[in-house]
């Protein structure tokens, strides 16, 4: 590598694998192997070993987390430094698969290649895995290949679009995926596969770059600014301009370039080679697994070509240990890991003595982390009375510091470690308080947010009622044009609905087979609407009597010692969120109240439900009081026993079991002590709702997974103590009715507990080669695998292939028809380890952790809904090893394009959390019930969710006597050109969708955040647009103001009140300017007719 001036703009990091917010980790997993130096331990040491006038050093290391995780630490120690760390991924798919490697993985491969042919002075360190190194790469003139955007210079979108086809990015209109890419009017946003965030491109009118801003995929809004913008390819397969890419062809790779892939060991020739431990091994298995996957596909391979050779796509084990031997092991004597303080009875004091005896060995002592996580950890030793750190400026000052020194440090690393030879001793996150810790959540999930409309959806037009929205279409309406949505009716009628209308469509949330369409020009949906609405009425009124007996009705409190308490959260391994830490304070606020706490707990799968749980019935149990706490199944009510015997163990808390799982003389003994109030905590199933279940000292009544239990069950449990605690990790319209009215208080834990790898999902055909080697992968590993199938009649044909495909795999099987005590059995020994495969329907959609089990392949995932496919893959991935989801299709069968976007939906929310965002796109028609009866279909099946739940709050406000909603309905029609233009916005769905936004909006400040996020997203408001905001600031202000109705013309301009123009007179008198007739205010125009900011005006001084 030539040593030229440096190129400012190279990157210190490339190629390192995004971290999302995520779950909590299994308790009790290791961080790393025993006896092997952590990663930031080894990066130190390889920092050290740099030779300043070597231009490359490799570091091969044996897996591509070790990879990622030394490369993050050795950027973060290098701070300002001249060396660039570049962190090289194997592909994320199998060897001779048919799904493709990801464009984020490949993006990141190619990014690294693109630094490695790039001339920079200063040092580079590569840091790759066996699995990486070993694959073969494309030629060097596709791994130059790049496009450069620079902020002031002029932007030929010809040509990016040209390089985003070749280059493997697809183009979709909303950008929120690595390699996606949309060339939006004056606007250009792209996710570069190898960034941690897409960049948003404005372009001014003279076609130069005006400015580069990162941005928030998820809000879409804009974020800081950066000067130069490198796009390299999303894939690693160059195609030409008329080619269209198909799925797994990247595996081809060597017969579309002429002359075939090169090798990665080209690139680093008179490099400096070190490796660690265990290497060779991991060359040797790769090399292995590769052969069998080559094995396998030509058994396999049905119709498909006859797969290419091993060695045209990677190199082979004898080059590998070749290069390998020119290098030397990184000395990593004298590194030693930390004690893990998080399990110590009092961290705090445990980690603040450890700091202590450290600096008195004279060690230098770093905390490092993230500045969130540094306020952590102070706290902790703030409360141990420890003296605080001192902040250095860089790893270089601290090594520079004198021999004691206490110094914090924003370094993200992953597990700290002791340096004999550099006479420090790092500690972490992970070390204090048992694991990283997510950034605090900017606010909470919106829990009944409005799914997208779509053509093809069913909608409610409140006028018209159910039909299908055809199109949103540009008409003329005399000499103007319009924006109208079609909407089909029965019989094929059409109705227009203009943009002003837009307030009063709805999803329904259904496919328009499963439907039927409403009749135009009959009463029969107006006379169907009178009753619902009367209907809707009448629960308002009773709701609102509920909430009221409520607030009335009184309970012991529960006031448990402090000391007590503490002592028992200590015992907690991980910190806790900033939505968890809430949660808990207002289940101990509503016990200490003094009345019945009736609250929900919702937080997606692995954020800490269970701990909020713990820490309310440790409140109850300390008080003195009894707990008994449900769960949906034998097996999850098992692993909660276990968790909480585990918890309050050496406390006098007893804790039992009521389940299948206990016969009938230990049954009736936990009875007997719940009776007797010898028993402190039962866990159970539905046995605990039964009838000569009695609690002597009633306390609480946990409900686990609540959505799964029926209404009367619910009752029953309800009934044996005063107060109830229910966890969800899927939010349904009916358990948050409730809350709405004040029945039920909801906490929601939106922010994740750790940060975390992404789950890997892949949608693709049923491929039996493919399964094999990812069954055969996992086992090799040391882990499980679940198979699930949507029926129980699909089990036995998919047993007999997993029995062909991979005989040598113990497989179990469980299903709804086996005998309870059969399929406890099956599940239990499965979570004990039993078997290689547990192959099952859906009744292992959520409550079976299963530590081992990290591979999840779901046949016929298009018979699933999305939120249980949620649940399904929410189980794998929450430790340290990657986490795989297969979702696998029939080989014969074309998805439908609806069915492939809706399960893709799972693909791209790989952010844990999501759970929230996939219950809220997937809410078809599920109901939510009669809130004050036990039906679980209601009146919210009649008119969709989202309805629903509009007309039930304006019904409550009018019960309560409160001011009326404002439904968006338009007062005053405005300029006739306010639209949003097709130029500025090209894609249909966007601009329906953000129409509909516009007309649900209430206040003028959401309209103008609103008009904020549509410059931002898509550059300057054209005129149709701006008057499109201002008409919509206008009805805002109209509904403020009390004005039921705006008429403007030549002569005046009237404000009609209706009823309430007799309290607006005795404030608003007649003047010169404006006279009163009935209910209207009327200003009269002069020679000039009025003008929109004269009517704002107007308005603005009436809703004063």
């Amino acid at each position: 590598m030539a040593q030229d001036k440096r190129d400012p703009h190279a990157p210190a990091l490339t190629g390192e694998a995004p971290l999302i917010d995520g779950p909590q980790p299994q308790v009790g997993e290791p961080e790393r192997a025993p006896g092997r130096p952590g990663a930031a331990a080894v990066a130190a040491r390889l920092l050290r070993a740099l030779d300043p006038e070597t231009p490359l050093t490799v570091l091969v290391t044996t897996s591509e987390r070790r990879a990622d995780e030394i490369g993050r630490a050795l950027a973060a120690f290098a701070g300002e430094r001249p060396l660039r760390t570049l962190i090289l991924p194997p592909w994320d798919c199998l060897p001779y698969d048919r799904a493709s490697p990801s464009r984020e993985s490949m993006g990141r491969r190619m990014a690294v290649f693109e630094q490695l042919t790039r001339h920079a002075a200063g040092s580079v360190v590569l840091v790759s895995s066996p699995d990486a190194l070993m694959q073969r790469i494309p030629p060097r003139a596709v791994l130059a290949e790049r496009f450069e955007i620079e902020t002031g210079a002029p932007l030929d979108r010809d040509a990016l679009s040209a390089f985003a086809h070749r280059a493997g990015y697809v183009q979709d209109d909303r950008i929120d995926e690595p390699g996606e890419i949309a060339i939006l009017g004056e606007v250009v946003d792209v996710y570069p596969p190898s960034s941690a965030a897409p960049l948003r491109i404005a372009i001014d009118e003279d076609g130069r770059v005006a400015d580069i801003r990162r941005y928030d995929p998820v809000t879409q809004r804009s974020d800081d600014s950066v000067e130069r913008l490198c796009l390299t390819p999303a894939s690693e397969l160059l195609i030409g301009p008329e080619d269209v890419r198909t799925p797994g062809e990247e595996h081809r790779m060597a017969e579309r370039y002429s002359g075939g892939l090169e090798s990665l060991l080209d690139l680093l020739s008179g490099a400096c080679i070190l490796t660690e431990d265990e290497v060779e091994d991991r060359c040797r298995r790769f090399a292995d697994q590769t052969a069998e996957a080559h094995q396998t596909r030509l058994a396999f391979r049905d119709e498909d070509a006859r797969p290419l050779p091993p060695e045209q796509s990677y190199l082979s084990l004898e080059e590998t240990l070749a290069f390998l031997d020119q290098g030397q092991r990184l000395d990593l004597d004298g590194l030693s890991g930390n004690p893990s303080f998080a399990v110590e009875r009092s961290p705090g004091k445990a980690l603040a003595s450890f700091i202590q005896e450290r600096r008195d060995a004279g060690r230098r002592v770093v905390l490092a982390g993230l500045a969130h996580e540094h306020r952590m950890v102070a706290r902790l030793l703030r409360r141990a009375k420890a003296e605080a750190p001192e902040t250095a400026a860089s790893w270089d000052a601290l090594l520079e510091a004198p021999h004691g020194a206490f110094v914090a440090l924003p370094l993200d690393l992953d597990v700290g470690f002791d340096d004999a030879e550099l006479g420090v001793t790092v500690i972490t996150p992970t070390d204090a308080v048992g694991g990283r810790v997510a950034r605090p959540a900017s606010g909470t999930a919106e829990l009944l947010g409005e799914p997208e409309l779509r053509a093809g959806d069913v909608v409610i037009h409140e006028d018209h009622g159910v039909g299908v929205l055809q199109a949103l279409e540009r008409i003329a309406v005399g000499d103007q044009e319009r924006d109208v949505l079609r909407l089909e009716y029965h019989g094929g009628a059409t109705v227009l609905a203009p943009v002003e209308e837009f307030g009063r469509i709805w999803r329904y949330g259904s496919e328009p087979s499963a439907v039927t369409l409403d009749r135009l020009n009959t009463d029969a949906w107006l006379k169907r609407r009178a009753q619902l609405s009367a209907d809707i009425d009448m629960t308002a009124r009773q709701l609102v009597e509920m909430a009221k007996a409520r607030e009335e009705a009184t309970a012991e409190p529960i006031r448990p010692p402090k000391p007590a308490l503490a002592r028992f959260a200590a015992g907690f391994p991980y910190p806790e969120s900033v939505d968890q830490a809430a949660a808990i304070e207002a289940v101990l606020d509503d016990l200490a109240s003094g009345r019945p706490m009736n609250r929900l707990v919702c937080g997606d799968v692995g954020f800490g439900k269970t701990e909020v749980a713990l820490r309310a019935t440790a409140a109850a149990a300390l008080a003195g009081k009894q707990v008994i706490v449900s769960a949906p199944t034998t097996v999850l009510a098992r692993q909660h026993f276990e968790t909480f015997q585990r918890r309050f163990a050496g406390t006098d808390v007893v804790v039992a079991q009521l389940s299948r799982l206990v016969d009938s003389k230990e049954a009736k003994a936990v009875k007997a002590g719940l009776a007797s109030g010898e028993i402190t905590v039962a866990v159970g199933t539905h046995a605990l709702g039964a009838d000569d279940v009695t609690l002597a000292m009633p306390g609480l009544v946990i409900i686990d997974e609540e959505q799964r239990f029926g209404a009367a069950m619910k009752d029953k449990l309800r009934a044996k103590a005063p107060h109830l605690l229910s966890l969800t990790a899927t939010p349904i319209p009916h358990t948050l009715q409730g809350a709405l009215v004040g029945i039920q208080d909801v906490s929601v834990i939106a922010s994740p507990p750790a940060r975390r790898r992404p789950i890997r999902t892949f949608l693709t055909p049923f491929d039996a080669a493919s399964v094999r080697t990812a069954l055969l992968r996992e086992k090799a590993r040391g882990g499980q695998s679940f198979v699930v199938v949507p029926r129980i009649e699909d089990l036995e044909p998919m047993q007999a292939r997993l029995a062909e495909i991979a005989g040598e795999l113990s497989v179990r099987t469980a299903h709804g028809k086996l005998s309870p005590e059969e399929t406890d059995a099956v599940m239990v020994g499965f979570a004990d380890g039993e078997g290689d495969v547990l192959l099952a329907t859906n009744i292992i959609e959520s409550g079976l952790d299963v530590p081992r089990a990290n591979t999840r392949i779901v046949w016929r995932p298009d018979r699933f809904g999305l939120a249980q496919l949620h649940q399904l893959r929410g189980r794998v991935g929450r430790g340290r090893r990657q986490g795989f989801a297969y979702l696998l299709h029939a080989e014969d069968e074309e998805l439908p394009e609806a069915t492939r976007a809706r399960l893709s939906t799972l693909e791209a929310l790989d952010r844990l959390g999501s759970g929230f965002a996939i219950s809220a796109r997937d809410l078809d028609l599920r109901g939510g019930g009669d809130l004050v009866g036990d039906e679980q279909a209601g009146h919210m099946r009649m008119i969709g969710a989202s309805l629903y739940q509009r007309v039930l709050e304006g019904a409550l406000r009018t019960a309560r006597g409160e001011r009326p909603l404002n439904l968006g309905e338009p007062i005053y029609s405005g300029d006739p050109k306010a639209a949003l233009p097709e130029d500025y916005i090209p894609d249909p769905t966007t601009r329906i969708n953000l129409y509909a936004r516009l007309a649900r909006l209430s206040t003028t400040a959401e309209i103008e955040a609103f008009g904020d996020e549509l410059e931002d997203r898509f550059g300057p408001l054209p005129d149709p647009a701006a008057a499109l905001i201002a008409n919509a600031r206008l009805n805002a202000l109209a509904h403020e103001a009390g004005v039921e109705a705006i008429a403007s013309g030549p002569k005046a301009t009237a404000f009609s009140f209706g009823r309430a123009a007799a309290s607006v007179s005795k404030r608003i008198k007649d003047d010169d300017a404006r006279h009163w007739k009935d209910d209207r205010l009327i200003y009269p125009a002069g020679d000039t007719p009025h003008d929109s900011a004269f009517i704002e005006s107007v308005l603005t001084d009436l809703a004063a």
